[in-house]
């Protein structure tokens, strides 16, 4: 099992160029909001796939972001692919 769980967290890193671990950390187990550094994370399970692909992008280029803009900047840049990202998380 553990294999298993190492493979597909290998692959989401090469593939998407990020690791859903990373998300986690912050977000939650389940990426649902979790509290971090004194402040809520957005609950990424309640994002559309659109909405998701636009913070992502927003994050990247500086347009989009709060408390956490330059936080979510860096973990932004490290997805090649923001729609496939999406996917992998089965964002609809």
């Amino acid at each position: 099992m553990k294999r298993i769980i190492f493979t597909a967290t290998l692959f989401a890193t090469v593939a998407f160029g990020a690791n859903v671990n990373a998300c986690k950390a912050c977000h939650g187990a389940d990426l649902k909001t979790a509290n971090i550094m004194g402040t809520t994370s957005q609950d990424i399970t309640a994002m559309s796939k659109a909405d998701f692909i636009a913070a992502m992008e927003g994050y990247k280029d500086g347009t989009y972001g709060g408390a956490k803009k330059a936080l979510m900047k860096g973990q932004a840049n490290m997805v090649k692919d923001s729609a496939a990202f999406a996917d992998a998380l089965g964002l609809k």
